[in-house]
């Protein structure tokens, strides 16, 4: 066959249909071709045994750890790297010296305490002793937030390895440096609330991906961890309630007679919350300031990390929710300070979560699943994660003061489904964990809360910045690092593609099935980005490598445009018998470019010709023309002319708007550009006629400038009075 010349199509091909293959990894017997673990796939595991102290005077931490590491990888390994993130915030930090810093003319004492550092706080780990399992000393070193202990020999594959840390670090004042974990201070009644996490020296992940991943901590890009098992004992004031990732081991020990009863009726109450301490009880704790100690036992399995909250100031609610086979309790813990918001919201919102998000992954599998509210923070852990919001100093608070809160909630609690069980490597790509989660966020507060106002994670929500500057931007595909505004890159913009993907490109039939495929695929496993691509197109036969392309590897936005409509009718046979068909240069209202401005001067005509005997070529049986002109003699012929503007390549959603005010939405794949990325052009015959057409009618591709949508111009109508004319 014949080709085009090459010139022909360098001016608008972009390659934005070309396949990612060059740029994913080979697929090979770990991770398949179709983005499943493959028969070879192996990952780390690493089980713990944890003694802590709190101690709240001196707002410290002091506790010892048993690591067991197991070697599952096909390498024998000389070293072992563990991840100390609590060094961030020592002296010698590397985040303070890369973060850039001003100074104006005004300057806040906490901005000043920010750019300069709070010198009375010394922070990081203090590494005591290091010792394997006989009691020797084990040599170490210590590169800022990462520690490598070097073994008396090379771990085999297939062996495991016990050593022993102890260690201590002082509580950062969260107020003062806004960490992810701290100390909040409530100088009104002189107590803290403890919202503990990156609170151990925790094993860095070895994987096929890049073997360690030993990538400094710099406070954007979070964690990458290893699953095993943990037990953990933590001594605290005996007044304190703890809530932790895991199963409480020792209720009868820690818990009054009362509580200890109203947290076993907890758990068999599906339909409403239970308190288990009152706000009254924890205000009477707040006085008395018992000097005593308590410890708290937990135990967790197959989970990546831990963490816990102990105060004084906790209300404490729960129940029961059931996912399929599973039942999980869902609590809460908060101070007074968050009433009465917390106590009728919270727990409820916890719930809501693991059925939505169970829906559309696999069924909660954990036994817990705690939301803990502190001030001015989100942040989540296996079964645990630490909340804002809360009411004005009288109990009052807005609709957006309850919505934002349970936004938040819903967030952090679905991060127990990204990354905690859907394990992905929070140091190199923050959008798998954050941008899936936004997206499933949004599914469970249209599902649960239809009055809520949601644009955060939407189309209608990415375009003001999809329309900015591309200086201010990166692709999602990007290290958070690196990221300029993080919570579009890696929260809204990965999310409302997810969103285009499901309502737009794929239908929710398939996106759900291909989704829910992914997550029952790599549940506790590592997945990459890869892995996602892949299995998104496996499941569902859909090629998708120019939606990845366009949303996930450039910056390119949404921009298509109406740049040119022709109307034209089937020329009778009598030219004589309807003076409505003029000759094609007379028939239409000439606007700028010489395009038509509208329909007022009706159709062009064009002629139908009798087939002739080269189109039929070696055919031997011939087309009935008459009949054809019989078939088409009364139909509209419209021929199109999109531009795509933006560079992002999309699906074309056409709404016709007829004569008689029907409507019609005609939906057009975006393969369509694949043989001109640029422009394109199409003939659509409709029975009636048209008076208005418009692409993107319900704002759902995030396009960036509707003004160019919709034809004729001068007629752009809204959506209520398009409703109107349709009536």
């Amino acid at each position: 066959m014949l080709l085009p010349k090459l010139g022909l199509a360098q001016d608008y091909w972009e390659e934005k249909f070309e396949q990612l293959d060059d740029q994913l990894p080979t697929p090979n017997n770990v991770r398949t071709a179709s983005g499943a673990p493959g028969s070879e796939y192996w990952q780390q595991r690493a089980d713990y045994e944890i003694e802590a102290e709190l101690d709240d005077d001196n707002q410290s931490l002091e506790g010892k750890e048993t690591i067991t590491y197991y070697n599952e990888s096909p390498d024998d390994l000389p070293y072992l790297w563990l991840q100390l993130d609590q060094n961030i915030r020592s002296r010698n930090s590397d985040t303070k010296l890369v973060t850039p810093s001003q100074v104006h003319s005004r300057i806040s004492g906490k901005k000043l305490l920010e750019l300069t550092g709070d010198k009375e706080y010394t922070g990081g780990f203090n590494i005591k002793e290091i010792r394997d399992s006989r009691g020797n000393s084990l040599p170490y070193t210590i590169n800022k937030t990462m520690m490598r202990i070097d073994l008396p020999e090379s771990l085999m594959s297939g062996d495991s390895f016990s050593f022993n840390v102890d260690w201590s670090f002082n509580i950062n004042d969260r107020m003062v440096d806004d960490g992810r974990s701290g100390y909040e201070f409530f100088p009104e009644d002189n107590n803290y609330i403890y919202s503990i996490a990156q609170w151990f020296p925790r094993m860095a992940v070895y994987s096929d991906l890049e073997g360690w991943q030993n990538k400094q901590y710099l406070g954007d890009g979070e964690f990458a961890l290893t699953f095993g098992n943990y037990n953990v004992k933590l001594t605290v004031p005996e007044d304190h309630l703890v809530a932790a990732t895991g199963e409480l081991v020792n209720p009868n020990e820690v818990l009054s007679a009362s509580e200890f009863d109203r947290f076993r009726q907890a758990k068999k109450s599906f339909d409403k919350t239970v308190v288990i301490r009152t706000e009254q009880e924890a205000k009477l704790m707040e006085r008395s300031k018992s000097s005593d100690k308590k410890t708290w036992l937990f135990n967790a399995e197959n989970v990546r990390d831990f963490a816990f909250a102990s105060s004084r100031k906790f209300i404490w609610d729960a129940m029961a929710v059931n996912q399929g086979n599973n039942t999980s309790l869902a609590m809460s813990f908060y101070p007074k300070e968050g009433n009465p918001l917390w106590e009728k919201e919270s727990t409820l919102a916890v719930a809501n979560t693991l059925k939505t998000f169970s829906e559309f992954t696999i069924d909660y599998p954990y036994p817990v699943a705690i939301s803990v509210h502190t001030a001015s923070i989100g942040m989540e852990y296996p079964m645990i994660c630490f909340n804002y919001g809360r009411p004005d100093q009288n109990g009052n608070y807005s609709k957006n003061t309850r919505q934002t809160m349970i936004d938040v909630i819903v967030h952090e609690v679905g991060h127990n489904f990204f990354p905690m069980i859907i394990n992905s490597d929070e140091r190199q790509w923050s959008w798998m964990d954050e941008g899936l989660d936004t997206f499933l966020e949004n599914q469970t507060i249209f599902e649960h809360y239809p009055e809520f106002f949601v644009s955060w994670g939407t189309p209608k929500g990415i375009i003001p910045y999809m329309r900015g500057s591309k200086n201010n931007m990166r692709p999602i595909m990007t290290n958070p690092e690196q990221l300029i505004q993080s919570g579009y890159n890696a929260y809204s913009k990965p999310s409302a593609a997810l969103h285009i993907l499901r309502e737009t490109v794929m239908g929710p039939e398939l996106f759900d099935y291909a989704f829910k495929t992914y997550a029952k695929r790599w549940a506790f496993k590592h997945p990459s980005p890869p892995d996602f691509f892949r299995t998104m197109e496996d499941a569902s036969a859909i090629d998708l490598d120019w939606f990845w392309n366009g949303w996930f590897y450039s910056t390119d936005h949404v921009d298509l445009s109406l740049d040119d409509i022709k109307w034209y009718r089937m020329q009778p046979e009598n030219r004589n018998l309807d003076n409505k068909y003029n000759s094609a240069s007379s028939i239409r209202i000439q606007g700028e470019n010489g395009r038509a401005k509208n329909f007022s001067q009706g159709p062009n005509p064009f002629e139908l010709k009798c087939t002739s005997k080269p189109e039929y070529r070696e055919f031997r049986n011939h087309l009935n023309d008459g009949a054809i002109r019989s078939a088409y003699q009364d139909k509209n012929f419209y021929e199109v002319t999109f531009k795509n503007k933006g560079g992002l390549v999309m699906p074309i959603i056409i709404e016709w708007t007829f004569e008689d005010g029907s409507q019609e939405i005609e939906k057009l794949p975006a393969e369509i550009w694949r043989k001109n990325e640029s422009e394109v052009t199409k003939v659509f015959v409709k029975d009636k006629e048209v008076t208005n057409i418009t692409i993107d009618p319900n704002e759902e591709t995030a396009d960036t400038n509707t003004a160019d949508n919709v034809f004729p111009r001068e007629e752009k109508f809204s959506k209520f009075d398009r409703y109107k004319r349709s009536k």
